[in-house]
């Protein structure tokens, strides 16, 4: 009789936590449709513990189990979100501890594919891009197969000159915007006039900036000299977008300094990058594509690879992150040891360099210093790698804590850029130095930092202070 109390009891309990998740997750914004499948993924978190409790899993457990899940061939991004919300959310409803103590922003953020138009990959196998940068609308298909070849040759050429790849979807997206504004007229036909309507176009019509106008004259230029091998004569003037004279945004010591605690709070691995973005000046993309060979410990500097204008150029490694930089590595390798172990381990190299050293795929030293948390499939090859992770999610935290360290600014990643170069420059540091570190090829382009510095506070005294 006690026996049986005592089961019913803890059935009784059992459906009473399983009513709370239902009820966390309809809190969380889980479509009921949905509700049955975070269950389900909730079940086989606590199957493959093995009878162990809730309260008593580690955040190394939970990280484990989710790097297996990570591992397994064919799992869609959005299966392994559901997984990781799915656990998160269990843990939370038992008050586990481990519920707090896991970087669930880093294994969400594993859940986003890098897409086939994504920079780091998008040249892989020959790999023309048929989708827009993100934010754009995708162009009619009709353009692209009606003028296929012209846009091949474009793409063939700016390959050889071996420009950078958002150029090469900038230049393909507006020679497709020009011929889709040209409408049934044959390329043979299209003149210097076409070239102007459409920039005037662009500017009264799409009041877009003046860089925008800029860039479609750029890109429209040779795409008719290099791809359709016609000269382009003089262009009769058309109007032009208004040229904004523009300051960066640039943050305060205190203000860097209150966004990277609350980043802390936030992400150890977001406050490492975005550390790392204020402290060497780095792009976002540099920094998300940082290789573990190009880290040197012993020289304290971290070696830009094929940055800005397509050079290396080297950066200071700050001192104070040497420390949480190593124990980062140290996981890193654990996790890539794990891969191998399980006949995986390889990450995406350039063709080129595949070609030149075909082992070094699976090397440790050509790994991403900040990998995914899950393994990707290539479409094109069915290759499967380990990617860096996806840059959405450290700028989504950037933005986070900001907002939660009440600045008014509107800050992102290339705001600690432009404090990194502020504050050099507020320190002493001479401009060719900073142009150096930033890798500008025009000193002219380092000098807007020197306006930040001499207007408002710093190089103006107010006469109302002075009465």
């Amino acid at each position: 009789m006690m026996q049986r109390a005592k089961a019913n009891f803890s059935e009784k309990n059992v459906a009473v936590f399983w009513g709370k998740y239902i009820k966390n997750l309809k809190k969380q914004g889980v479509k009921e449709s949905a509700q049955r499948w975070f269950v389900m993924r909730a079940e086989d978190f606590i199957k493959a513990a093995q009878g162990r409790k809730l309260l008593e899993h580690s955040a190394t457990d939970v990280n484990r189990y989710l790097e297996e899940q990570g591992r397994k061939a064919g799992l869609q991004g959005w299966q392994f979100l559901q997984i990781v919300d799915a656990i998160r959310i269990l843990l939370e409803t038992a008050n586990a501890p481990a519920s707090s103590q896991v970087n669930w922003e880093y294994w969400r953020n594993s859940a986003q594919d890098l897409a086939d138009s994504h920079p780091t990959i998008a040249r892989s196998g020959g790999f023309l891009p048929t989708s827009e940068p993100a934010g754009r609308m995708p162009l009619p298909d009709a353009v692209r197969d009606r003028h296929g070849s012209s846009l091949d040759e474009l793409v063939n050429v700016i390959r050889q000159r071996n420009y950078s790849i958002s150029t090469e979807q900038a230049y393909l997206s507006w020679a497709c915007r020009f011929l889709l504004f040209a409408g049934d007229k044959e390329v043979t036909a299209l003149d210097e006039a076409d070239i102007v309507a459409f920039l005037q176009d662009l500017a009264v019509r799409g009041q877009v900036a003046a860089s925008t106008q800029n860039q479609a004259l750029n890109a429209l230029i040779f795409y008719f000299t290099q791809a359709l091998k016609r000269e382009v004569g003089i262009l009769d003037d058309f109007v032009r977008a208004k040229r904004p004279r523009r300051l960066p945004v640039v943050l305060s010591r205190n203000e860097a300094g209150r966004l990277l605690v609350k980043l802390e709070k936030i992400s150890n691995l977001h406050y490492l990058m975005a550390a790392l973005l204020y402290g060497t000046g780095m792009q976002l993309m540099e920094c998300v594509r940082l290789r573990v060979k190009d880290i040197d410990f012993d020289q304290n500097q971290i070696m830009i690879r094929d940055g800005k204008g397509q050079k290396d150029r080297v950066v200071p490694l700050p001192r104070s992150l040497r420390e949480m930089l190593t124990h980062h590595l140290d996981q890193t390798r654990r996790l890539h040891q794990d891969d191998l172990a399980q006949g995986l381990g390889e990450v995406f190299l350039p063709d080129a360099l595949a070609r030149k050293y075909p082992n070094s795929v699976r090397e440790w030293m050509w790994q991403y210093v900040f990998p995914s948390g899950r393994l990707s499939q290539d479409p094109r090859s069915g290759a499967t790698r380990r990617h860096h992770i996806h840059e959405n999610g450290l700028q989504k935290s950037v933005k986070k804590a900001a907002t939660a360290a009440a600045i008014t600014k509107q800050v992102n990643c290339h705001a600690l850029r432009h404090s990194f170069a502020t504050h050099l420059l507020e320190s002493g540091y001479d401009i060719r130095t900073i142009q150096e570190l930033l890798g500008h090829a025009d000193i002219s382009t380092t000098m807007i930092y020197t306006r930040v510095l001499n207007r408002g506070g710093h190089g103006v005294t107010s006469p109302l202070d002075s009465l």
